[in-house]
C-alpha cells in the first residue's frame, strides 16, 4: 500500500495489482483505480513492478519480471539464501541493473543528512542503530517459510543504515559479526536480536532489532567520532542533532508526509529515473546481498552462542537464516543466546 500510494503521489498510475487472493487484489486495485490481475499477468503494460511478496518468493518473482522487461523494486529482505541472492545479482546485471533493493530508509532525508554529516565528526568511536517495536499482528513473519524473524525482516533496516554510516566514515565493509537472538512464544523464530559488526579499524557497530519493544515503535541512530556526535530519531518522529544542535530537515506538506519522511516516494522516483537512464540504483541487488551476508553470518553466530563469524559469509549457500541459527547447540526458543564467559 505504501508503494502504491507513493506512485500515486508521484503521478505514476498503478495499472495492475496482483495478490494472494482475487478478493485482496480487487480491494487494493479499487483503492488506486487499477485492475486486479494474477501474478503471471504481470508486468502487462507496467514499466515498474513492486515485488512485495513473501521473502521465499522474491528471487523467482523478481527474476521473472526482469526477464519480462520490467524494472523491479524488490522489497526487503532481498531473499532468504546466498544462492538466491547470487541469482538476483546475476539477473540484475543481465538487465542493466534494473532492480532496486527496497531499503527506503536510504532515501529518507533524515538518514541522508546524517550520512552527509558523518565526515564532520572524524574517525568513528561509536555507532549504534536500533529498531524497536511490537510483534506484527498480520502476516507470517515468524513462520519457518518466511526464513527469519526480527533480525531478518525488521533488522535489515537498522543494519543497512549502520552499513551506510560506517561506509560514509571511510570504514569500508565489516570483517566479522557476532549476535545473540531471543525467540518468542508459539513459534521457532527470533523476536529480539542484538548484533555487533567489527571493522578492520577496530570500530564495533551495534544493531538492535526487536519485536519485543512494546506498542510504541522507536527507531534511532547514534554516531560518535573524535570531533563530535550525531543523533537521529527516525520513528515515531524525526529529528537530527549534531553536537546537541538541531539540524534542519525538509518539511513535507503532501497528503501522506510519511511517504517522503521515510523515503518511499524518493525511492520509487530514483528507480524510475535510473531505469530511464540505464543506471544501476544506489540501492542495488549487490547492496542487498551485502546486507544478507551480515544477516546470515549473524544467525550462524547466534547458533554458536555468539561466537564471531567472519565476513563475507562463506557458510552453506542454500540455508535460510533460521536454518543457520539451528545449526548450533540445541536451545529453547525463549532462551537468550549469549557468549560463554
Amino acid at each position: 500500500m505504501a508503494h502504491a500510494a507513493a506512485a500515486r503521489q508521484l503521478g505514476h498510475p498503478v495499472v495492475a495489482v496482483a495478490s494472494r487472493s482475487a478478493d485482496r487484489a480487487q480491494q487494493v486495485a479499487s483503492t488506486f483505480d487499477s485492475t486486479a490481475v494474477t501474478y503471471d499477468q504481470l508486468p502487462g503494460t507496467a514499466h515498474v513492478v513492486v515485488v512485495a511478496t513473501p521473502p521465499q518468493c522474491h528471487a523467482v518473482d523478481a527474476v521473472r519480471l526482469l526477464d519480462a522487461g520490467a524494472a523491479v523494486l524488490l522489497e526487503k529482505p532481498l531473499c532468504r539464501t546466498m544462492q538466491e541472492a547470487d541469482q538476483l545479482v546475476a539477473a540484475a546485471a543481465r538487465h542493466n541493473g534494473r532492480l532496486l533493493y527496497g531499503e527506503n530508509l536510504a532515501y529518507a532525508p533524515v538518514v541522508q543528512r546524517m550520512i552527509a554529516l558523518v565526515p564532520r565528526i572524524g574517525p568513528l568511536t561509536h555507532l549504534e542503530v536500533r529498531s524497536l517495536q511490537g510483534l506484527p499482528t498480520w502476516g507470517s513473519f515468524t513462520s519457518d517459510e518466511w526464513g527469519g524473524g526480527a533480525l531478518f525482516d525488521l533488522g535489515v533496516h537498522p543494519l543497512a543504515v549502520a552499513l551506510l554510516l560506517a561506509n560514509a566514515a571511510g570504514e569500508g565493509r565489516p570483517v566479522a559479526v557476532s549476535a545473540t537472538l531471543r525467540g518468542g512464544e508459539g513459534h521457532g523464530s527470533d523476536e529480539h536480536a542484538e548484533l555487533t559488526m567489527r571493522y578492520r579499524s577496530g570500530l564495533t557497530a551495534s544493531v538492535v532489532s526487536s519485536w519485543q519493544g512494546g506498542p510504541e515503535p522507536l527507531w534511532d541512530a547514534q554516531v560518535a567520532g573524535q570531533q563530535g556526535v550525531l543523533r537521529a530519531e527516525i520513528i515515531p518522529t524525526q529529528s537530527l542533532e549534531l553536537n546537541g544542535d538541531e539540524v534542519a530537515l525538509p518539511e513535507f506538506t503532501g497528503p501522506i508526509a510519511v511517504l517522503d519522511q521515510l523515503g518511499y516516494a524518493a525511492q520509487l522516483a530514483a528507480l524510475v529515473a535510473d531505469a530511464a537512464a540505464g543506471r544501476e540504483p544506489v540501492m542495488s541487488a549487490v547492496f542487498g546481498r551485502e546486507v544478507l551476508h551480515v544477516v546470515l553470518a549473524a544467525y550462524l553466530s547466534a547458533g554458536r552462542r555468539g561466537d564471531e563469524v567472519e565476513l563475507p559469509f562463506t557458510g552453506p549457500p542454500d540455508l535460510t537464516p533460521l536454518q543457520l541459527w539451528r545449526l548450533g547447540e540445541p536451545r529453547g526458543h525463549d532462551a537468550l543466546r549469549v557468549r560463554e564467559p
